[in-house]
């Protein structure tokens, strides 16, 4: 068990009013707190934040985000954005979030959570946890899925964890969700040998199929109601269908059985 702990901080403006006072009032020795940003999420560039911190944040044992209800959708935005590029586990300050809150966070790489009224001991002992964990992993079964480590550093869980947890809420994702998503997807095919128009095709298909799907599955399997409500011709909505090979009937309920009248 290491003395010393250093965990960075990286808030946000509305979080602040909540976080500061707890910070001030902390002076624990054994775990640092260093603040290191404050992040307007008004901001579109905000939602890189964990990105743009990647580096500086290689020096801290974890990073902790306060997230709640208002900034919810940037730590979702800001988790996915970060995917293949963030070595350090980052932990939540949750407040007054939902347990399928939380898990949607964890499916987007989250390493693990804390809840209000926060207390530093906790807060190290699940720092500890990670890091043994890290160490396990790399001592015993390096090539093990999901939070593992490699030449020594911490790695988030396989990439199609990670899409499939988007494509599946995909209508509930904010716009900025949806562009962090689009870039981190692009960033992936940029890094290999394709070509713009492959890369392009691979992200809007990926797109369309998770759209329609999510679609069908709102509305019950009914073409007609999905298609409208996505704003599209039956017919366009239906050739979509057909490129991708989707079919409606699994979205569709079991039918009543029509009971016999002399029965």
């Amino acid at each position: 068990m290491r003395e010393y702990l250093d965990c960075a901080v990286l808030s946000t403006t509305c979080s602040t009013s909540w976080v500061e006072p707890w910070l001030d009032s902390y002076s624990g020795n054994r775990l640092q707190l260093h603040v290191l940003d404050v992040h307007d999420i008004r901001r579109p560039e905000s939602v890189v934040a964990l990105v743009t911190s990647s580096m500086r944040l290689r020096r801290f044992d974890a990073c902790l985000i306060p997230v709640h209800e208002q900034n919810l959708a940037w730590a979702r935005t800001a988790l996915s954005a970060a995917h293949g590029v963030l070595q350090t586990p980052v932990l939540a300050l949750a407040r007054n979030l939902k347990a399928a809150a939380l898990n949607d966070l964890r499916a987007l790489g989250l390493a693990d959570f804390i809840r209000e009224p926060v207390c530093a001991e906790e807060l190290r002992a699940r720092i500890e946890r990670l890091l043994d964990g890290k160490r396990y992993h790399a001592a015993v079964s390096p090539d093990r899925p999901g939070i593992s480590e490699i030449t020594g550093q911490y790695r988030e869980s396989p990439p199609l964890a990670r899409q499939e947890a988007i494509c599946a809420t995909i209508l509930d994702r904010t716009g900025l969700e949806l562009d962090a998503f689009a870039a981190a997807s692009a960033s992936q095919c940029a890094t290999s040998k394709e070509s713009f128009r492959a890369a392009k095709g691979k992200v809007i298909e990926r797109f369309e199929r998770a759209y329609i799907t999510a679609a069908l599955g709102r509305h019950s399997g009914n073409i007609a109601m999905a298609a409208r409500a996505a704003q599209k011709h039956r017919r366009a909505f239906w050739a979509l269908m057909r490129k991708h090979e989707i079919d409606a009937t699994p979205f569709r309920g079991e039918p009543v059985p029509i009971r016999n009248r002399d029965g």
